[in-house]
């Protein structure tokens, strides 16, 4: 038995955690990111870092701030399935890796409602069959939600040096509320 698990690539003596890091812009997510990833693989762990879906898609060009209402509706959806894509591929490498895996994930799922109007949020679930209360708890192990820094660090508060962030103060914090 234990040799057929293992040419099927899962090992079960080893374990594999799956945690997202939410929270509005200039929260400091990336950056704890990599601050964990360095900290388990100081451990021995290996660790995947799956990037922030919005911003590699940004990074070719969409300025998500000038998307129009259907703009934003498909931006949205094509987030969500590549995001599932992006995942998946790490998760799968993570289940048939031969040592402790730690997966951190800058934002999750649910992450895109906050970008959203709600009614268009339930369209889109509808829309690839997703059940809101299934995305994050099926899924992920841990959600971390941090907190913004346009709530009570404004002096921290950035879009410098940031190709993805455009928000000011107040939409950061409406942001960062849409992600709890």
């Amino acid at each position: 038995m234990t040799i057929s698990i293992l040419i099927q690539g899962v090992h079960p003596n080893r374990r594999v955690y799956k945690l997202v890091l939410t929270g509005g812009p200039c929260g400091g997510k990336t950056t704890g990111q990599a601050k964990l990833a360095t900290f388990f693989e100081n451990l021995g762990w290996k660790v995947f870092r799956v990037p922030e879906t919005a911003t590699v898609l940004m990074s070719g060009g969409i300025a998500f701030g000038e998307l129009n209402e259907e703009q934003v509706f498909d931006f949205q959806e094509n987030l969500i399935r590549t995001m599932i894509a992006l995942e998946d591929t790490y998760f799968t490498m993570a289940a048939k890796s031969d040592q402790n895996c730690l997966v951190i994930c800058d934002r999750g799922l649910m992450d895109a409602s906050a970008y959203i109007e709600h009614a268009k949020w339930l369209e889109l679930l509808d829309k690839l069959s997703l059940k809101e209360e299934l995305m994050c708890e099926d899924r992920y192990h841990h959600v971390i939600h941090m907190m913004s820094a346009a709530n009570g660090a404004e002096d921290f508060y950035s879009v410098e040096d940031h190709s993805a962030r455009f928000e000011g103060l107040e939409l950061a914090r409406e942001r960062d509320k849409g992600a709890m």
